[in-house]
């Protein structure tokens, strides 16, 4: 397999030979058509998936199944959407590190310093996260430990007016925005749209919470957390991508397939709009 794709995102030592990861992988496979024969040698481009950690005051806290880029606002939301934190401002002296770069064993980790007392509750919790690209509560040793009551979302006066309209001008414009899933077609994307259904800001990664993650992080950095807006992704509406939009006040979540009934519920207690089948023209209204 080849490298076709290196992120100059991926680690802030960008500039130094063997320290990015490449976002996209090279691979030879077979076309099969039916009724055509034997199969066709074709070049394709996968999405990389590696692992990458999150670690704390020098303390491995989770480690998460994820694309090699955008990895300090990966660690930056993760941080902020998981409630380790409070605000950017509580991560300090973010860093990134390659291991095995060129290596089918190469990894990733975001290294952050948090205060004292942020450290303190993180230990508490007692959870290491065995990270997976579609599990969001690898790592908790009990039911009683998993954190289903989110905090109550403020209730902007432009989501009155808010409807179908804006979220189809989103998700019309979401495809052109995800340069690397037109590569690959293995990537979900988490966008930042305003009001009017603008769209401003979009992440991609192999896992729907992650480009999440990386889409609070990248807000949380630009100071637009608190901004009017909201999210739309490239994924099912799963309980906690709600739980995690409730944490940072993200009042309305419009995804392209349908949500849980957790989903639901989350979103019902915290307040927000929700919105699922989200396929020009038209979208469903659950909350």
């Amino acid at each position: 397999m080849q490298n076709s794709e290196s992120s100059s995102s991926a680690c802030p030592m960008a500039d130094m030979p063997g320290t990015t990861l490449p976002s996209l992988v090279q691979v030879q496979a077979h076309q099969w058509s039916a009724g055509g024969g034997a199969g066709q040698a074709v070049s394709r481009e996968v999405s990389a998936e590696v692992p990458v950690a999150m670690v704390f005051n020098g303390i491995s806290h989770a480690v998460m199944m994820a694309s090699p880029r955008d990895l300090v606002e990966f660690g930056v939301g993760f941080a902020i959407s998981e409630g380790i934190v409070e605000s950017p401002e509580d991560c300090r002296d973010v860093e990134t590190e390659v291991h095995g770069a060129g290596t089918p064993d190469a990894s990733c980790a975001v290294h952050m310093e948090i205060a004292s007392r942020h450290f303190a509750r993180l230990k508490d919790q007692r959870r290491t996260l065995a990270g997976r690209t579609g599990c969001g509560v690898c790592g908790i040793d009990s039911i009683q430990a998993l954190d289903l009551h989110p905090e109550q979302v403020p209730s902007p006066a432009w989501r009155d007016r808010f409807g179908v309209e804006s979220i189809n001008a989103a998700f019309s414009a979401l495809s052109a925005k995800q340069a690397l899933n037109a590569r690959s077609g293995s990537l979900h994307a988490a966008g930042w749209a305003r009001p009017d259904g603008t769209l401003e800001h979009v992440m991609e990664d192999v896992g729907r919470h992650n480009a999440l993650d990386k889409l609070i992080g990248k807000l949380a950095l630009a100071r637009e957390l608190g901004t009017p807006g909201f999210v739309v992704m490239t994924s099912r509406t799963s309980y906690e991508l709600v739980r995690k939009c409730a944490r940072v006040g993200i009042p309305a979540l419009a995804t392209i397939s349908a949500p849980t009934s957790l989903a639901l519920q989350l979103a019902d207690e915290a307040g927000m709009q929700l919105w699922g089948f989200c396929r020009p023209p038209s979208a469903v209204r659950y909350v």
